[in-house]
C-alpha cells in the first residue's frame, strides 16, 4: 500500500510562498520552533526523505535532523518547493516503497517510511499554516493515512519521542483534521496570539 504525496507537498509549497519575511521569527505550534526553524526543518526533511526513497546512504539519512543547527537558505522560497517536487518524484517510483530504508538514523520498512513522510507533510503543513495565518486543507487519502499513523502510535512517551506529544482531548464529532492534530499532541485551536 502506498500514498500519493503530491497534494500535501503542493500544499506546503503554497504555504511557503505565502510566508512573509516579518513572520520568520513568529512562534509555531511546534514548541520552541519559530517559523524560520520550521521552514529549515521542512527543507531538511524534504532532502532526507528524498534520499530515503532512493535508498541513498549519507548524512541526510544516517543522522537525526537538527533544524536549530541549520541555516535557512537565502533562496528558501524557491529551494523548499524544488525539494518538495523532488520528494514527490522520488516517492512516485514504486521501488521507493520496497524493502527497507533509513531516514534520520532510523531504519524502517520503506512502506512505513513513506507513511511517515506523508504524516510529516500533513502535520508540518498545518503547523506552517497556523503559524502564518493561511488557509489549510488536506486531501482525504493523506489525512486518513495520517490518522492511522497517529492513532496507532501508543500514548506513551517512549513510543512518541521525537514524533508526537501526548494526546490531547478533542470534542466528539470533531473534524478528522482536528482529531489528527490532537492525537499528535497539537492543539487544533492553536494560534500565534496564544
Amino acid at each position: 500500500m502506498t500514498v500519493n504525496l503530491t497534494h500535501p507537498a503542493d500544499q506546503v509549497s503554497r504555504l511557503v510562498a505565502g510566508v512573509r519575511n516579518q513572520q520568520l521569527g513568529d512562534p509555531t505550534p511546534c514548541a520552541e520552533m519559530t517559523v524560520r526553524v520550521l521552514l529549515t526543518h521542512i527543507s531538511g526533511l524534504a532532502a532526507a526523505f528524498t534520499d530515503a526513497a532512493g535508498k541513498v546512504p549519507g548524512p541526510t539519512t544516517s543522522t537525526p535532523p537538527n533544524p536549530w543547527a541549520m541555516t535557512l537558505a537565502d533562496d528558501w522560497r524557491t529551494e523548499i518547493p524544488a525539494r518538495l517536487t523532488r520528494l514527490v518524484a522520488a516517492w512516485s517510483d514504486p521501488a521507493a516503497w520496497e524493502g527497507e530504508t533509513t531516514a534520520g538514523g532510523i531504519t524502517l520498512p520503506a512502506t512505513d517510511m513513506g507513511f511517515v513522510v506523508n504524516n510529516e507533510l500533513v502535520l508540518h503543513g498545518w503547523d506552517l499554516a497556523a503559524a502564518t495565518d493561511q488557509p489549510y486543507e488536506v486531501a482525504e487519502p493523506n489525512l486518513d493515512a495520517s490518522w492511522v499513523m497517529v492513532f496507532n502510535t501508543p500514548d506513551d512517551p517512549s513510543a512518541r519521542a521525537g514524533l508526537f506529544g501526548p494526546r490531547l482531548a478533542v470534542a466528539d464529532g470533531a473534524p478528522l483534521l482536528d482529531r489528527v492534530l490532537a492525537c499528535a499532541g497539537r492543539d487544533p485551536y492553536w494560534s500565534p496570539a496564544g
